[in-house]
């Protein structure tokens, strides 16, 4: 019998190199913690930036605007917006004289029409048939007066051979009577004929009329901005029950292009800040980016008192083709200041005024801080404080004497506790 036994754990003979295996890198998890630990010191001034700015407030931001008053001219202040709607300062329903069915239509909406143009005419062959009555009286009348005219004339020879007869005793003093008596009857129907005549054409010149009256005229040049009827409807002049498109009797809305104006009205509290031709900035609110030149041309003469406001008039200086009736607009009134006044150098010669800028901040940016008007100016993310002088309010804004430039963005509302240096976001950025 054989017996095997294990040699000991210790034994080292048993201990081998192997020369074929890879060496092993013990250095590699180091090299990684430095790699991970120089990344993450890299990482960290940004990630504190992002978390600082996440963290940092909210707000909102406008820019400081510049008004500039070239040499001999003025700037063109906002104090006071309205908003109303485009209107043409000759502007006309046209209605029909006379009632009836429209037989033709010569225009439809954009048609340019002239004074006195025919633009529409109603059915008038009854009219026609009075006409063409009257006129055949007058040549009935005028034959009537023909044969009484003749008929006296024969009347006045035949009494003046009764008088030639009298004189010499021949004929009879009644047969004298009765030839004066005749011919006094003659000229009274010459007399009846000729005012027969004279009512005759007196009713052609009526049924000429009731004939015009079925034609439909332009009272002015423009163009046609709304069509009322069609033809084959029947129209009044004092329009058609069930039909209040045609108030009145109208069949078309002409007005005068040419000449557009904003109808506005303005709070009686603001009312005293309007002065005769004001200038004023017109703004479409189909065309925000369009700003035309206006002018105050009207202020009504009374206020409505369940309103609480006056009705003024606009004109617009440089109306185009976008300006339409009926459109809504926005309007600012403005009051000039002017720049500089001229004055003489050492040299006694004239000076010319330089450029008057006026600078604007809306009112929400400046604060007052222990007295003293305060903005916060934002630049690439961080607010700074400044201390600004200012002017005179305009609307919404407020002037700005020192402290800020053109094209500045300023914070408007400034939360509480802003400090000076902090980071802010930009909302909307």
């Amino acid at each position: 019998m054989t017996i095997h036994t294990e040699p000991p754990a210790h034994d080292l003979s048993r201990l081998r190199i192997d020369r074929d295996a890879p060496p092993r890198l013990r250095w590699l998890p180091w090299a990684a913690l430095v790699v991970l630990g120089v990344g993450a010191a890299m990482l960290y001034p940004r990630v504190r930036a992002y978390v600082a700015v996440r963290q940092a407030p909210e707000v909102e931001v406008a820019r400081v605007t510049q008004l500039v008053t070239t040499p001999g001219a003025s700037a063109a202040l906002p104090v006071l917006v309205a908003s109303g709607y485009v209107v043409a300062r000759h502007s006309s329903d046209v209605g029909v004289k006379a009632g009836g069915r429209l037989a033709t239509l010569t225009f439809e909406e954009g048609t340019r029409v002239r004074k006195g143009e025919v633009i529409a005419r109603i059915e008038h062959a009854d009219i026609d048939a009075q006409l063409e009555a009257a006129r055949r009286a007058v040549a009935e009348a005028e034959a009537q007066l023909a044969q009484a005219a003749a008929a006296r004339d024969e009347d006045v020879r035949n009494l003046d051979r009764q008088r030639a007869l009298a004189r010499d005793g021949i004929t009879t003093t009644a047969s004298l009577t009765g030839a004066e008596s005749t011919a006094a009857v003659s000229a009274a129907r010459v007399t009846s004929a000729e005012a027969a005549i004279a009512s005759a054409r007196a009713r052609v010149k009526v049924a000429e009329e009731a004939l015009e009256n079925t034609n439909v005229r332009a009272p002015f040049d423009g163009v046609v901005i709304k069509k009322r009827a069609e033809v084959g409807e029947t129209v009044s002049p004092y329009g058609v029950q069930g039909q209040a498109s045609r108030e009145g009797g109208a069949i078309a809305t002409i007005a005068d292009l040419r000449e557009l104006e904003v109808q506005t009205e303005v709070s009686e509290n603001s009312f005293a800040k309007l002065t005769p031709a004001m200038p004023a900035a017109v703004t479409l609110q189909a065309y925000q980016g369009q700003v035309y030149t206006g002018r105050l041309r009207q202020i009504f003469p009374s206020a409505d008192r369940s309103k609480s406001i006056v009705e003024v008039r606009v004109t617009i200086l440089d109306a185009d083709d976008h300006v339409k009736p009926e459109m809504t607009a926005s309007v600012t009134f403005q009051e000039r200041s002017s720049g500089t006044d001229p004055g003489r150098t050492r040299d006694g010669v004239d000076s010319v005024p330089g450029p008057s800028p006026t600078i604007l901040v809306p009112k929400k940016a400046v604060t007052d801080v222990g007295g003293q008007a305060t903005a916060w100016v934002v630049r690439d993310g961080v607010a700074a404080r400044r201390a600004v002088g200012v002017g005179a309010d305009r609307l919404d804004q407020i002037e700005v004497k020192s402290g800020l430039l053109p094209g500045e963005s300023v914070i408007l509302n400034a939360p509480a506790g802003l400090a000076d240096g902090a980071p802010v976001r930009v909302k909307g950025s």
